[in-house]
């Protein structure tokens, strides 16, 4: 077990360390130059101080030496300093990212709360109204992207309700109230996708173990329902389960970005398109770096899980 986590582990820094060059090169292609964004903000565009500011963020070098500067300073904890805002790029990313994770752990709660009870009845319940409904509910999760489904919020609460989200951040220790009020919309919007792949990939796998032996033996042997399901079928079920609610993690970050941008959440996905507008590169290659730590994590997460899941299941040495 713990040669198999240490050999993952290296597999994950392999994979970081190719994400951060392959991120830190292309924002380098992107069309622009993060000297001229400099000067446009500013608001002055004197052609011999051009060179020096390029010196001065280190644009004059080549990309191997650019690389090499950013890759050593974060491996020391250093991620540079902001183009724009010229403070350290962590800095900024540790004040926008309490929002993401609220955003994402409302949402991947809302979602399971959803799923499990409706991918179970559907499951248990097969052809019958409910199941449909389950499965109507699956396919417009599936169907209508983030961004239709907020806007669409957004025009019926204003238009017919006269009701609009507050603007700007409030931290939950500030006002509980206002906070919940500002995440509530974002975090359904971004849970009912995810609680629709997930319900559809719990009832497939829960029909498929109800049809088992044991589970035929369980209600031979008298045993209630409840006891049938939570018991016998449903943890042998979860395996496919857990696959997919791991690989949502990158959904929730992405969709994240989405949301963030459409309901006025400063999070890392709000700082992240900031930064792209801006051509602010050492806060791009910060935050995309967190987005592959968060994926490369839970995929590992997941591998762990199956053992404890399925214990015929061995992790391979």
């Amino acid at each position: 077990m713990a040669e198999y986590v240490a050999r993952r582990a290296g597999l994950a820094v392999v994979t970081l360390l190719l994400l951060s060059v392959l991120v830190s090169g292309v924002v380098r292609l992107i069309p622009g130059d993060a000297v001229m964004a400099k000067i446009a903000e500013a608001g002055f565009a004197d052609p011999t101080q051009i060179p020096a500011l390029r010196h001065e963020l280190g644009l004059d070098r080549s990309f191997p030496e650019q690389y090499g500067s950013w890759i050593l300073g974060a491996l020391h904890g250093d991620f540079g300093d902001s183009f724009q805002k010229h403070r350290p790029v962590f800095g900024e990313f540790a004040d926008a990212l309490p929002v993401t994770l609220e955003l994402a752990a409302l949402a991947f709660i809302t979602s399971l709360l959803i799923a499990v009870p409706l991918g179970v009845l559907s499951a248990i319940r097969p052809n019958t109204p409910w199941d449909l409904g389950g499965r109507l509910f699956a396919v417009c999760g599936l169907a209508m992207p983030d961004f239709f489904v907020a806007l669409t919020v957004i025009i019926v609460l204003s238009r017919f309700f006269n009701y609009t989200t507050p603007i700007g951040y409030v931290s939950p220790t500030d006002d509980l109230w206002k906070n919940l009020q500002q995440f509530v919309f974002p975090a359904a919007i971004l849970g009912f996708r995810m609680s629709a792949v997930t319900m559809r990939m719990l009832r497939s796998s829960l029909l498929e173990v109800m049809r088992q032996d044991y589970v035929r033996t369980a209600w031979a042997k008298g045993l209630r329902e409840q006891v049938v399901v939570t018991r016998h079928a449903l943890k042998n079920a979860m395996l496919p389960v857990v696959t997919i609610v791991g690989n949502q993690a990158a959904y929730l970050f992405g969709g994240a970005v989405i949301l963030e941008q459409i309901f006025a959440l400063p999070g890392v996905g709000w700082l992240t398109l900031s930064a792209i507008e801006m051509r602010d590169y050492p806060q791009i290659q910060m935050n995309v770096l967190f987005f592959g730590v968060v994926i490369v994590g839970m995929n590992l997460l997941v591998d762990l899980s199956y053992g404890w899941l399925d214990p015929r299941i061995k992790l391979a040495t």
